[in-house]
C-alpha cells in the first residue's frame, strides 16, 4: 500500500514516519514541496503521484494567530483538506483527514457525539468546520477524525511546555475548567493507518469519527500527572479560564465521544498515561 501524506514535521506526521508497518510506503510532503496556501497545488501532487491512500496530517494550528489571519487559516484548513479530497474522488481513493474538537462550542459536561452541532468559538475551529464541510462534500472515500491535546516527544506542546516551564519555577498557575482527553499522536498515526487500510476495504465507513485520550481530565489535573511522572515537584494552582484570558476563545469541553470508531474500525480510544510514561522516557534519553 502506498501512502501519500500532507505534513513532515508536525506531531502526527512525524509519528506516522516511524509507525509505517511492513508492507506500506509512504512520502510525506513538508510546506517545500506541497504549500496547503496552494490548494490546486496539492490537488495536483495527489493526481501525479497516484498513491493507494492520502493522509492529510498538515494544518494551522496557531489559534490565537488565526484571530487575526482568519483567511489563511481557512485556506489551509478549509480549502486545500477540500481540494485534496476532491482529487482522492478523482482517483477512488481513501482521503484520511484530521480534524479538531475545536468546531464544538464545548458548553455542558458531557462528551460530543460525532453528529453534534457544530458551533466554534473562534476562527480556527470555523476554518476547521470549513475543511470538513469541504471533505463531506468532494465526493471522495474519507474519514474525517476529530482529536484533542495531541502530545508527542516530537514537536511542540502542552506536555513540554509544563517541563520547560518547571525548569525554572517550582509553582504553576494552570486552567481547571477546561476538560478532555490527552491523545498520544502515535496513537493518532496509528488509527490513521488502521482507517486507511479498513476504507480500501470498505468504502461504505466513510465518515466524521472521533478519537481522543482517556480518561478525560482538565489542564491542570494533567500537569499535575505530567510532574508526577517526571519526578518534579511542582505546586499546581488551579485557576479558571477567565484568569487566563487569550486571543482566542477555548472550549471548556473537549469531551468526545468516540464509541464510533470503535464499532466501525475496531479502534479504541487510548490511554494517555502510558504513552506520557513513554514521551517523558524518550525526552529524558535525549537529555542524558
Amino acid at each position: 500500500m502506498k501512502l501519500l501524506v500532507f505534513g513532515k514535521t508536525g506531531q502526527v506526521a512525524r509519528e506516522l514516519q516511524r509507525r509505517l508497518p511492513p508492507g506500506m510506503e509512504a512520502t510525506f510532503l513538508g510546506r517545500d514541496s506541497a504549500d496547503l496556501t496552494q490548494p490546486a497545488a496539492c490537488a495536483e501532487a495527489i493526481l501525479h503521484a497516484r498513491p493507494d491512500a492520502v493522509i492529510n496530517a498538515a494544518a494551522y494550528t496557531a489559534v490565537d494567530k488565526a484571530e487575526s489571519d482568519e483567511a489563511t487559516a481557512t485556506l489551509v484548513n478549509g480549502a486545500a483538506p477540500g481540494a485534496m479530497a476532491r482529487a482522492c474522488a478523482e482517483l477512488a481513493i481513501p482521503f484520511l483527514h484530521i480534524s479538531t474538537d475545536y468546531v464544538f462550542d464545548g458548553t455542558g459536561d458531557t462528551p460530543f457525539p460525532t453528529n453534534s452541532a457544530i458551533a466554534p468559538l473562534g476562527a480556527y475551529g470555523r476554518s476547521k468546520a470549513v475543511g470538513e464541510a469541504e471533505v463531506r462534500n468532494s465526493g471522495a472515500i474519507h474519514a474525517i477524525l476529530r482529536t484533542s491535546w495531541v502530545f508527542s516527544a516530537l514537536g511542540n506542546n502542552f506536555v513540554k511546555t509544563m517541563l520547560r516551564l518547571s525548569e525554572t519555577r517550582d509553582r504553576l498557575t494552570i486552567v481547571s475548567d477546561q476538560v478532555g482527553g490527552p491523545t498520544p499522536a502515535s496513537a493518532i498515526a496509528d488509527a490513521c493507518l488502521t482507517m486507511a487500510t479498513q476504507l480500501r476495504e470498505d468504502p461504505a465507513k466513510s465518515g466524521t469519527y472521533h478519537f481522543s485520550g482517556t480518561p478525560d481530565l482538565s489542564w491542570a489535573d494533567f500537569a499535575r500527572q505530567i510532574f508526577a511522572l517526571s519526578n518534579r515537584a511542582i505546586q499546581v494552582v488551579d485557576i479558571p479560564t477567565s484568569a487566563f484570558p487569550t486571543p482566542a476563545k477555548r472550549p471548556q469541553n473537549s469531551r468526545l465521544e468516540c464509541s464510533a470508531t470503535q464499532s466501525t474500525f475496531g479502534i479504541s480510544r487510548p490511554l494517555w498515561k502510558p504513552a506520557l510514561t513513554q514521551m517523558l522516557t524518550e525526552l529524558e534519553s535525549v537529555r542524558s
